[in-house]
């Protein structure tokens, strides 16, 4: 189960950020191809458009000039208009090459052998004595297309086209496309981050499903939408697999069930479970009364005031609490002391978690107006399961806290740290208050052991505690202990800095 909640953790962490990456790199990619081409191909498809717009000037100025044998002013008009709409220059000789209409008097065709203003540079149309070069004036540095043919009554005719203005219009074309990339990634960014919501939203769902599902809760259910989407498919099989690891769950707890029993007749482990039994059994006595009293309060003054009902519902529930708290404990104890918890050891900083557990206590500090002492900043790394020295800690701290009292004038609870010579830190936690009797100093460790049984049942714990400090620090082989000081007592325990 753990792992299909990482599953679905990390699903609805990425999908939105890939379907968004998606989307950006496809308008991006995009883009630019439309940049690229824009700056590769469009010359070529310019100048093939070009061409056509030369032919079809051409094949017009022709017909014109073949149905009449003099340059008519109607013609030289039709020739101006050609000429001015599609930026051309036209030349019109006689046989002898002489100019007999130009539509720039300054414009000369530059077609001689020996004219050197002139790169030729290729020819890009040749079909029936019609050329179309394309040429560069090495005088100025301007391209242009040049038409020569000659017409049907034998008059030559040049048409120049000048191509300066191709690089310009890819330039500004490509600006353009810049522009409008970034208008589309933006816009798009927030159309995506909008419709992913949408699409994590019922992901969320079922991670909070499958979170529940690796806590054995099972009441949940993906609610169906009828989409027939990938997702409320998903939703159906999540379903379905609850409601198997349910049945499969509770099937395994009746044969481990089964399993215990035979377990149990084994020597040790029947001992072990005959001791629980003993402890929950008498542990359990005091609250069940208790409960058993309120509850019967409870029926008897059925019809009394609300808050009669509410104080006695509180203390039953306050009571079952505590009974689930002490059977837990005491089931993790039984686990330490028979090799049943395996310790996961690693560095971690000490200080940060005494300073954890202070702050976690803070409350409790202030009510009973205790003053902590922890003068320990620089950081200390020890080598061991966290988890269990934070119980350590947490049941050192706790105790102290219920023991606390004022001594010369002042109530206060002492945290020390000190490296040891064969390089383990001892942790020591000290409060002002009464001793513990020398004949009680070992009896502390024994679980269900309270030195002072006049605590009231708010204040009081388990008597759990101390012994799981004890089985912690036997897997440890680490010492542990307690010691009279005139004005209180000290608690310490041992934890290794290497590995």
């Amino acid at each position: 189960m753990e792992k299909v909640k990482e599953f679905l953790k990390e699903k609805t962490k990425s999908v939105r950020v890939k379907l968004f990456l998606s989307m950006s790199m496809m308008i991006l990619f995009m883009v630019i191809f439309l940049i690229l081409a824009n700056s590769f191909l469009i010359e070529d498809y310019y100048l093939h458009s070009k061409e056509k717009s030369l032919i079809k000037a051409y094949e017009t100025i022709r017909d014109y000039v073949s149905a009449n044998d003099i340059l008519s002013s109607e013609i030289e008009l039709e020739l101006e208009r050609i000429a001015i709409n599609n930026n051309f220059n036209i030349i019109i000789t006689d046989e002898n090459n002489v100019n007999i209409y130009s539509s720039d008097k300054d414009y000369k065709p530059y077609m001689a052998e020996d004219d050197r203003r002139v790169d030729r540079g290729k020819i890009l149309y040749n079909s029936n004595g019609t050329y179309i070069l394309q040429m560069k004036d090495m005088k100025n540095g301007l391209s242009f297309l040049m038409l020569v043919s000659k017409l049907d009554n034998g008059n030559g005719i040049y048409i120049r086209m000048p191509l300066a203005s191709i690089t310009e219009n890819v330039k500004i074309s490509n600006q353009f496309l810049y522009m409008i990339g970034c208008i589309t990634l933006l816009i798009s960014g927030l159309i995506v981050v909008i419709i992913s919501k949408r699409f994590t939203k019922p992901i969320s769902e079922l991670s909070t499903i499958a979170n529940k599902m690796s806590h054995l809760d099972f009441s949940q259910k993906y609610r169906i939408k009828d989409t027939q989407d990938e997702i409320d498919n998903l939703g159906k099989s999540i379903n379905t697999m609850s409601d198997k690891l349910e049945e499969t769950i509770t099937e395994l707890q009746k044969n481990n069930s089964e399993l215990e029993k035979d377990i149990e007749k084994k020597s040790k482990i029947d001992d072990m479970r005959k001791q629980f039994i003993s402890d929950v059994s008498h542990e359990l006595k005091t609250p069940i009364a208790l409960i058993q009293g309120y509850a019967e309060g409870l029926i008897e003054n059925v019809n009394s005031d609300e808050e009669n009902r509410k104080f006695y519902s509180e203390v039953i529930l306050d009571e079952a609490n505590k009974m689930d708290k002490m059977v837990k404990e005491l089931l993790e104890l039984m686990k330490l002391e028979h090799g049943g918890r395996l310790f996961h050891d690693e560095f971690f900083n000490i200080v940060d978690l005494v300073n954890d557990e202070i702050r976690k206590y803070t409350v409790m500090l202030e009510d009973n107006q205790i003053e902590v002492q922890f003068e320990q900043t620089e950081p200390m790394q020890v080598f061991a399961d966290e988890t269990f020295i934070e119980q350590v800690m947490n049941n050192y701290l706790s105790n102290a806290i219920k023991h606390a009292s004022t001594v010369d004038g002042e109530k206060k609870i002492r945290i020390q740290m000190k490296l040891q010579d064969n390089e383990k830190l001892r942790i020591s936690v000290f409060n002002t208050g009464k001793q513990i009797s020398e004949e009680n100093l070992n009896k502390i460790w024994t679980r269900f052991y309270k030195e002072d049984t006049s605590r009231n049942r708010e204040m009081g714990g388990t008597g759990i505690g101390l012994s799981v400090v004890k089985a912690v620090m036997e897997n440890y082989q680490n010492e542990y202990g307690v010691i009279n000081q005139p004005n209180g007592v000290e608690f310490y325990f041992d934890v290794n800095t290497t590995e």
